[in-house]
C-alpha cells in the first residue's frame, strides 16, 4: 500500500501551477528579449531603502538622521506574496509580531514596546489606515524607524509605538508607465489575482494616475481558517514648477474566519506546540473588517530653500466578529476553556498637519521647521460576552455557537462613543550644519496636548483628562569621513494612555476604560557606514517609562517603571555583483525597577534575506530567509520560558520575455521544514502563546504590459 502524503500533494499542485503559468515563455530568446530580462529582473529586486521621511524634517538619507530608519520597497512586497503587514516586517529583525485577544488584530513589537495597528501612520499621519490588519498590496513602501517618534510625527494616538514607527506610503505613479496583471495561489486553497496601473499624463508628464486593486480568497495552510480579502487604491498627483499635489485613496475589506487564536496559560507549565498546521478556533468565530481612507499632500516651493506643506486624512472604519479564545488547563491531555467575545466596533478619524521648512546660509547652515498638527478620533464599541465550553488544544470538538446569556455592555447594533480623543501639538525645529553638513545639530521642542473623554458603555461619562507638555528632542551627527556617519539623540514622547484590555477569563473593574497620559524619555548612540554597495548601522539605546499591571485594588494602571535597553545591527544591499543581503539582529533586555523580566520580549532577534541572481541562467533569482527568535519570558513571574525557535524559507523567481512583455514567475515555500514552534508570548494583560505559521506555499505570475 502506497502511503500519501497530502504536504507532497499540496506541493506538487502548486508547482504543477507554477510550471503550467510558464508555458508561455519563449524558447529562444532574442538578443532584445535578454534586454526586456534583463531590465525586468534589475527592477524587480527586494531593496531596502536606507532613509526615508522623518516626520517634520522631511525627506531623509539614513547618515543624515540621528535615527535609524530604513524602507522596504514595492518589489519586495510583490515577491514575497506577503498576507499582511505582520508578514512583510518579517523581514526586520528588530520587530516582531503578535496578535491581540481573540481576533484579527497584529500587532508587533518592537525594542520590547507594542505598536498597534492604530499607531501605524499612512502617508505621514497617525489614525488614517486600518486598525487590525492592514493588506501590503495598498502601499509602495514600508518605512521602519527604530525608536521614540513623538517629535517627529506627533504623539501616536493609540498610546502605543514608543520602541518604534512604522509608515505606509500608498502607491503612486512613478516615471514608469505599466499595467500589472497578476495571479497567485497560495495553500491550502486560497487564490487570487491584483490588477496595478501607473501612467502620466500632459506635456511634461506633469499629471500621475495609479489605479490598483486586488482579491484574494480561501483556506490557508492552517487548517479551516480562511482569508478574503479586497483592497482598492487610487492616487492622482500633480507636479509643476513649484507646486505638487497627491490625492489618495483607499478601500480595504478582510473577512478571516477561523482564525486560529492565542493560547492563555491556566497552568503553571507550557503546553507542547499542536501540529503545525493544527487549528484550535471554532467556525463560528470570525473578524469582519472594513476600511474606507484617504490623504492630500500638497507642497508648495517659495523658492529653492524654502517650501510650505500641508497634509490631511480621513478614516471610516467598521468592524465586527466573534472572538474567540482558549484557555489551557491541563497541558497533557490539552483540556482547556473556550471562550467566545461578540464585538462591534466603529472608528471616525480624521488628521491635519502643515508646516514650514526654510535652510539658511552657506558656511554655517541652518534648517528650520515650524509648524503643527491635529489628529480627532471617536471610538464606537460594545460587547457581548457569551457562555464558556469545553475543548481541547489538541483534538479540538466543534460546537454550537453559543447563545447570549446577557453579559452585554453597550448597544449591540449601534454603540455608543466609548472614547472621544484630540491631540495637537505645535513644533519648531534647527538642524545646524557645521563644516560642510559634516556635523549636524538637530533641537527641537514640540508642544503636545491630549484631550480625552472615556465614556462608559451606557453612555455615561466616566473621566476626561486634558493634558499638555512640552517634549524635546536633540541630536547629533557626525561624519569624520566619507562614508561614516556617528549619531546620538535624546527625546521624549507623551503617550495617550493605553486603553485597558477587555479579559472575559479575569474581567477588570476598569476593562476598556483609558489609562492617563504618561511621559517616557530615551537615550541613543550609535553610527551608520557605507561599504562597498552594502549599508550597515549599529545603535545603542536605553528607554525609560512608567509600567503597567494590576494594582492592588484590582483596577489596571500603571505600575513601577520598566527600563528597556539593547544593542540593535542592520545591513542591507549588494554584497557582490548578483548577491543582495537584508539583515540583521537585535539584544533586548526589558525589565521592570523589580528585576523583573518584560514577558513576550526575546532576548535577542536575528534575520538574514539573501537573494542570488546565477550568472548562469538569465533571469533567475533565488531567495533564502532566515529568522531566528531567541528565548522569552511567558509569566511575570519569570519562571516559564519559550524556547528559541529558528525558521527557514526559499524561494525562486523567474523573468521571461513573452513578446515584449516581461513575464514574472514566482515560487516560495515559507518554514520549510514546517517547524511547529510558539513564536510570541507577548500579551497586553494575560500569559499568551502565538503558534508559528506552518509550511506555507505560494506561487504567483505577473505580466507587465
Amino acid at each position: 500500500m502506497i502511503m500519501k502524503d497530502p504536504t507532497m500533494n499540496r506541493m506538487t499542485r502548486i508547482s504543477t501551477l507554477a510550471l503550467a503559468l510558464s508555458l508561455p515563455a519563449v524558447a529562444h530568446a532574442q538578443d532584445d528579449q535578454d534586454t526586456i530580462v534583463v531590465t525586468a529582473q534589475r527592477a524587480n529586486q527586494s531593496e531596502v531603502t536606507n532613509g526615508g521621511s522623518a516626520g517634520v524634517l522631511g525627506n531623509k538619507a539614513a547618515e543624515d538622521l540621528p535615527f535609524t530608519i530604513r524602507t522596504y520597497n514595492e518589489s519586495l512586497i510583490l515577491n514575497q506574496q506577503p498576507q499582511t503587514l505582520g508578514d512583510v516586517l518579517e523581514n526586520d529583525a528588530t520587530i516582531r509580531t503578535t496578535y491581540g485577544f481573540g481576533n484579527a488584530a497584529e500587532q508587533f513589537v518592537v525594542r520590547g514596546f507594542t505598536l498597534f495597528g492604530d499607531d501605524v501612520g499612512v502617508n505621514g499621519l497617525y489614525g488614517i489606515g486600518p486598525r487590525q490588519l492592514v493588506a501590503p498590496q495598498l502601499y509602495g513602501s514600508v518605512q521602519v524607524l527604530n525608536g521614540a517618534s513623538a517629535f517627529l510625527n506627533g504623539a501616536a494616538p493609540g498610546g502605543t509605538g514608543l520602541g518604534g514607527n512604522v509608515n505606509l506610503q500608498l502607491k503612486r505613479a512613478g516615471e514608469r508607465d505599466f499595467v500589472r496583471v497578476t495571479g497567485s495561489a497560495e495553500e491550502n486553497a486560497r487564490f487570487g489575482g491584483a490588477v496595478d496601473v501607473s501612467r502620466r499624463f500632459g506635456e511634461n508628464r506633469e499629471w500621475g494616475v495609479r489605479l490598483n486593486g486586488a482579491y484574494l480568497d480561501g483556506e490557508t495552510s492552517i487548517n479551516r481558517e480562511d482569508r478574503r480579502t479586497a483592497v482598492v487604491g487610487a492616487a492622482i498627483d500633480y507636479a509643476s514648477g513649484p507646486f505638487k499635489a497627491v490625492l489618495d485613496l483607499a478601500f480595504q475589506e478582510i473577512r478571516v474566519d477561523g482564525l486560529r487564536p492565542k493560547v492563555t496559560l491556566g497552568t503553571s507549565a507550557i503546553p507542547d506546540v499542536p501540529e503545525a498546521d493544527a487549528n484550535y478556533a471554532q467556525d463560528f468565530t470570525y473578524s469582519e473588517l472594513r476600511d474606507v481612507f484617504g490623504t492630500v499632500n500638497l507642497e508648495y516651493a517659495l523658492a529653492d530653500n524654502a517650501m510650505v506643506y500641508a497634509k490631511a486624512g480621513a478614516r471610516d472604519g467598521r468592524e465586527k466578529g466573534i472572538y474567540g479564545g482558549v484557555t489551557v488547563n491541563d497541558v497533557d491531555t490539552g483540556a482547556a476553556a473556550g471562550s467566545a467575545l461578540f464585538v462591534p466596533a466603529t472608528t471616525n478619524n480624521e488628521a491635519v498637519e502643515a508646516g514650514l521648512r526654510v535652510k539658511l546660509g552657506e558656511v554655517v547652515t541652518h534648517e528650520f521647521n515650524f509648524g503643527g498638527n491635529a489628529n480627532w478620533q471617536v471610538f464606537r464599541t460594545a460587547y457581548d460576552f457569551l457562555p464558556g465550553y469545553e475543548t481541547n488544544l489538541y483534538a479540538t470538538p466543534q460546537v454550537a455557537e453559543p447563545v447570549s446569556t446577557g453579559f452585554v455592555g453597550g448597544d449591540l447594533d449601534n454603540p455608543n462613543p466609548t472614547a472621544r480623543t484630540t491631540l495637537w501639538s505645535a513644533f519648531a525645529s534647527d538642524t545646524l550644519g557645521l563644516w560642510n553638513d559634516r556635523i549636524l545639530l538637530t533641537g527641537g521642542l514640540r508642544l503636545q496636548n491630549i484631550r480625552q473623554r472615556n465614556i462608559g458603555y451606557d453612555g455615561v461619562l466616566v473621566d476626561f483628562y486634558d493634558n499638555d507638555k512640552v517634549t524635546p528632542v536633540a541630536g547629533i551627527v557626525v561624519k569624520p569621513v566619507e562614508q561614516l556617519s556617528l549619531y546620538a539623540n535624546r527625546i521624549e514622547a507623551l503617550q495617550v494612555g493605553a486603553f485597558v484590555p477587555l479579559d472575559p477569563a479575569n474581567p477588570l473593574p476598569n476593562a476598556g476604560q483609558a489609562l492617563a497620559p504618561r511621559v517616557s524619555v530615551q537615550y541613543e548612540v550609535g553610527g551608520k557606514l557605507g561599504l562597498g554597495g552594502m549599508f550597515l548601522s549599529l545603535g545603542a539605546y536605553r528607554i525609560e517609562r512608567p509600567g503597567e499591571g494590576v494594582l492592588e485594588d484590582g483596577t489596571y494602571g500603571y505600575l513601577g517603571e520598566q527600563r528597556n535597553e539593547g544593542i540593535e545591527f542592520t545591513a542591507s544591499g549588494e554584497v557582490a555583483p548578483g548577491l543582495r543581503l537584508i539583515g540583521g539582529a537585535a539584544l533586548t533586555d526589558a525589565e521592570f525597577d523589580n528585576g523583573a523580566k518584560v514577558t513576550g520580549v526575546p532576548e535577542y532577534t536575528a534575520n538574514a534575506d539573501v537573494e542570488w541572481d546565477p550568472a548562469f541562467l538569465t533571469g533567475a533569482t533565488l531567495t533564502a530567509r532566515v529568522v531566528h527568535t531567541g528565548p522569552q519570558w511567558v509569566d511575570a513571574a519569570n519562571t516559564l520560558e519559550l524556547d528559541t525557535w529558528t525558521r527557514f524559507d526559499l524561494g525562486a523567481r523567474y523573468v521571461f520575455a513573452a513578446g515584449e512583455t516581461p513575464v514574472t514567475l514566482r515560487l516560495s515555500v515559507d518554514n520549510v521544514a514546517n517547524e511547529r514552534y510558539w513564536a510570541s508570548a507577548f500579551d497586553a494583560f494575560s500569559s499568551a502563546l502565538l503558534q508559528g505559521k506552518p509550511r506555507t506555499f505560494k506561487a504567483s505570475i505577473s505580466a507587465d504590459f
